[in-house]
C-alpha cells in the first residue's frame, strides 16, 4: 500500500525530506523558519511532505493557528472548564527528575517509536536550545500531572511536545496544554501558534485539525485555510 501510494503522489504531491543542525538562531530567523514549514528538536531542524504511519505512507502538512481569530470550540471549552481546578505556571524551560519522571510515565503509552528521554525533543540541556524555550508546568494539589514545551520567535511560537501522566487521561491534558499556550500567545500579542504536522489522511494527529483558525501548509510557499482540508484529493 506505501509503494502504491508513493507512486501515485510522486507527481501530484511536492517531495520534500530535509534536515540539518542550527545552534543559535534569532527570534525573527524562527519565524522564517516555521513559515517554510520547519520544526525542529533541540539544535536538529527538519521539514518532510510524507511520513511513514504504520504501513502507509501519509502526506504530512506543517499546522498553524491564527492566534487573535482562535476561538475554543465547546469541546475545548468543556476541557478548560473541567481543569479549573489545575495550577499552570510558565518559567525557561529547564527540565529536571521530576519532568524526566513525569515523561517516563507518558511514554509508558506508546507501544512504537518509544522515545528515549525528554533530550529527545529538547535537545541535551537549555544551553543547547536554538532559541528562547518556555516550559509549562501543570499541577493538581501540588502534584506535577502535564508539561509541555514551547519555543519562541518574534511574533510566532512553535510547541514542541507535551507529555502527561495517563492516570489523567480523562482530562484531555494534551489539548489544554495547547490551550495553555494558545494563551500565552494571546497575551503576548502573538501572530501564529504553530502545532507541528498532521497528515491529509486520518491518523492519530487528527485532533490538531479542530482547532478554529487553523491553516496548513501546502509545501507550494502557500498557507491555506485548515477548513479547505476536507477538499484535498
Amino acid at each position: 500500500m506505501s509503494q502504491q501510494l508513493y507512486h501515485l503522489l510522486s507527481g501530484a504531491w511536492p517531495l520534500v525530506a530535509e534536515s540539518r543542525q542550527l545552534r543559535c538562531v534569532p527570534p525573527e530567523e524562527m519565524d522564517d523558519l516555521w513559515v517554510e514549514g520547519w520544526r525542529n528538536f533541540g539544535p536538529d531542524f527538519f521539514r518532510a511532505s510524507l511520513m511513514s504511519d504504520g504501513s502507509c505512507l501519509k502526506r504530512q502538512i506543517p499546522l498553524r493557528i491564527k492566534v487573535d481569530p482562535f476561538r475554543q470550540s465547546r469541546s475545548q471549552r468543556r476541557t478548560f472548564k473541567m481543569n479549573a481546578d489545575l495550577k499552570v505556571s510558565c518559567g525557561e524551560a529547564s527540565p529536571g527528575s521530576s519532568e524526566q519522571a513525569l515523561f517516563d510515565l507518558h511514554k509508558s503509552r506508546f507501544v512504537e517509536n518509544v522515545p528515549n528521554s525528554l533530550g529527545d525533543f529538547l535537545g541535551a540541556g537549555p544551553e543547547a536550545y536554538p532559541c528562547e524555550c518556555r516550559q509549562f508546568s501543570v499541577y493538581l494539589e501540588g502534584q506535577l500531572i502535564a508539561i509541555s514545551f514551547m519555543a519562541l520567535g518574534r511574533r510566532s511560537c512553535s510547541s514542541i511536545y507535551a507529555a502527561f501522566d495517563p492516570a489523567f487521561s480523562r482530562r484531555r491534558l494534551g489539548v489544554y496544554t495547547m490551550l495553555a499556550e494558545l494563551e500565552f500567545a494571546r497575551e503576548h500579542e502573538l501572530e501564529f501558534y504553530y502545532i507541528g504536522y498532521a497528515t491529509i489522511e486520518p491518523s492519530c494527529y487528527d485532533y490538531k485539525k479542530q482547532f478554529s483558525s487553523l491553516e496548513y501548509y501546502d509545501w507550494e510557499e502557500r498557507w491555506l485555510r485548515g477548513e479547505d482540508l476536507s477538499k484535498v484529493s
